[in-house]
């Protein structure tokens, strides 16, 4: 990688929580950070409070007619990306408290903004990635993760927001491996991890009340993947916190992962 004071990185969610304290350390390094987020107030409060070298990008992943024009702003407005972070994401309660909800384009909500949003913003930036080489794409997905029943991927039959939380995040995984097989050696790079268990986050704090790890944890496991020379050319492998892991089985499944990636062309339009 290049020094980290000459590269470019975007991290989606970074107005809040472990998108924002990565923002944070990584502009503090001499890394220019392209924040993404969904608020114009806080995206502006973020990166007023970053410096000259952020700047923001607003976007509802909900939406992937906004995914898409976010990809469009970005491809017309940075000429290089060096790493790409997808890190935003909802968790098992909020929004809904319970309840399915659906995506803008009629998908269930969390795998909508958890995998869908990343999978379209990923695919349409990988030109410029590649440009970019060497580059690196990290996917924030978590040691939660269920497998999916691809008869019933919407979980239209039987909802449960850990479900759906769980097997959008074994998606991210599943989409990590496909890729680092795509790209093999063109110098882009794609890992995933559960950056640390139940951090102090909104989604987690309004889910169980209490935290586990502290959100300096996470945002140290995740800078690692972002930024450690060490890990130049590591590709296609799952960590939880700085350790490497093994995903939950169907992540391993070839027929499994053909069959995500045909769903996902098919909802994004993206291929």
């Amino acid at each position: 990688m290049n020094a980290i004071d000459e590269q470019v990185i975007l991290i989606t969610g970074a107005t809040d929580g472990l998108g924002r304290g990565l923002a944070g350390e990584l502009a503090a390094a001499g890394a220019t950070v392209l924040v993404h987020g969904r608020s114009a107030e806080r995206g502006e409060a973020v990166v007023a409070e970053l410096g000259d070298r952020a700047r923001f990008y607003r976007a509802d992943l909900a939406s992937l007619d906004e995914v898409r024009g976010l990809a469009d702003e970005l491809l017309a407005q940075e000429p290089r990306i060096d790493v790409l972070v997808n890190n935003a994401g909802i968790g098992t309660t909020l929004p809904g408290d319970g309840e399915r909800v659906e995506s803008r384009d009629g998908h269930e909500l969390r795998f909508a903004v958890n995998y869908l949003a990343g999978y379209a913003l990923t695919r349409l930036l990988l030109p410029r990635l590649l440009e970019s080489a060497p580059a690196r794409i990290v996917n924030v997905s978590s040691a939660g993760q269920a497998p999916m029943d691809f008869d019933d991927v919407m979980l239209e039959r039987r909802y449960s927001g850990v479900q759906a939380y769980c097997q959008s995040k074994l998606a991210q995984i599943m989409f990590t491996l496909d890729l680092a097989e795509e790209l093999g050696d063109r110098g882009v790079t794609a890992t995933a991890l559960h950056p640390a268990t139940y951090m102090p986050t909104k989604m987690v704090l309004h889910a169980r009340g209490s935290a586990v790890s502290t959100l300096e944890e996470g945002v140290e496991a995740t800078r690692r993947l972002v930024a450690d020379p060490a890990l130049d050319g590591v590709t296609g492998a799952y960590f939880n916190g700085t350790r490497e892991a093994r995903a939950e089985e169907q992540a391993y499944d070839p027929e499994a992962r053909r069959r995500l990636r045909e769903l996902s062309e098919r909802l994004t339009g993206v291929g």
